[in-house]
């Protein structure tokens, strides 16, 4: 268990890195520059992100134009998790400062599923969710620059809460198979200053539903690896194609429930459960748990360094259970049907490739 390199090597500093070479300028943390001299020069990035590609599941037989394309590996931010990490990426900054600290997060007095954007129980949200991330954000910010800002989505996400939250300032391409993916991204990377941002969902929903090992997962696998290669091979010269992940992706856990004592309210993820209540009964829980408590002031560093978002003090619980290595914590509001989970600091969670096409 390590926490992310925030000093340069994180999905948000690669997002700052981009800005800064499109608009001259980023208040995000550039990437150090090792990991920059990776990335060619060019008047336009075509960024692939692979939800729950992690760099451990490049050695799967399926993958390999995205094994072929590896340059090294960087970090997720924590929570290893989608909602969090693609907030990095479209702020350019870390969790502490984009201010959405876990894929379950108490706001507005109820717990809230972030990529849903709905409570618990399944109800809509109340407040406007496009307000959720700080202005501007990296959208925002290139625009005013003069660089063209587009993302190409599943036709299905186009209009969700999610991509509210996300997109806000930036033009949505939907596209309707894989095909419409590779042919719209392309054309778009034809533009000169452009910023395209490709998000590819089916490597995870696989990872989750059926595990690493099975043939649903080799499916996606084979799909994503096949956009990647169309992509790379019909890119034009001035542009560069960039892959990297949200978070990578891990299975075989031991599934252990875990009890609410009335004191205590749970959000966060199965690999890192964040506790709102009493220190002392939430550490009476890890008697019979194998799990450790772990106090706010103990791992607030997890989600960065500052400055700080404004409402950051309210959004962090305050501590968390932090589970073994292979061990997964399940409180009724989490989903216990999956097979693969992520969302802790296991290196295999939190390292993701940065690909280069």
């Amino acid at each position: 268990m390590r926490p992310p390199d925030y000093a340069g090597g994180t999905i948000a500093n690669l997002a700052a890195e981009l800005e800064h070479r499109l608009a001259g300028s980023s208040p995000g943390v550039l990437l150090t520059p090792e990991i920059a001299a990776a990335i060619p020069g060019a008047d336009t990035y075509v960024v692939l992100l692979f939800d729950g590609l992690g760099d451990h599941q490049l050695a799967h037989p399926a993958a390999g134009s995205l094994r072929a394309a590896r340059a090294r590996s960087i970090d997720a931010v924590f929570p290893t998790t989608t909602s969090v990490n693609l907030s990095a990426f479209v702020t350019a900054s870390v969790p502490a400062r984009h201010g959405l600290v876990g894929h379950q997060v108490l706001l507005h007095g109820a717990v809230i599923n972030t990529l849903k954007w709905t409570k618990i129980g399944g109800e809509p949200v109340s407040f406007e969710v496009d307000g959720v991330l700080p202005e501007p954000n990296l959208w925002e910010r290139l625009s005013g620059s003069g660089v063209e800002v587009v993302t190409v989505q599943p036709g299905s996400f186009e209009t969700s809460p999610l991509s509210r939250v996300l997109y806000r300032g930036c033009r949505v391409e939907p596209a309707w198979s894989y095909q419409e993916i590779v042919d719209a991204t392309v054309q778009l990377a034809a533009g000169r200053r452009r910023l395209v941002f490709t998000y590819l969902p089916d490597v995870d929903v696989a990872a989750h539903l059926s595990g690493l090992a099975s043939t649903r997962y080799a499916e996606a696998m084979q799909i994503v690896d096949t956009v990647w290669s169309s992509i790379a091979a019909r890119l034009p010269s001035h542009a560069v194609l960039i892959g990297t992940a949200d978070h990578g992706v891990v299975d075989g856990f031991s599934k252990v429930p875990l009890k609410r004592p009335s004191e205590i309210t749970y959000c966060g993820d199965p690999r890192g459960v964040a506790v709102w209540g009493p220190s002392d009964v939430a550490e009476t829980l890890t008697a019979n748990l194998p799990a450790a408590w772990m106090p706010i002031d103990e791992v607030r560093a997890w989600w960065g360094p500052g400055p700080s978002h404004t409402e950051l003090e309210h959004r962090l619980p305050d501590g968390l259970l932090v589970p073994d290595r292979d061990v997964v914590l399940l409180p009724a509001s989490m989903d216990s049907r999956m097979v693969g989970y992520h969302g802790g600091l296991d290196e295999r969670e939190v390292e993701i490739p940065l690909l280069i096409g």
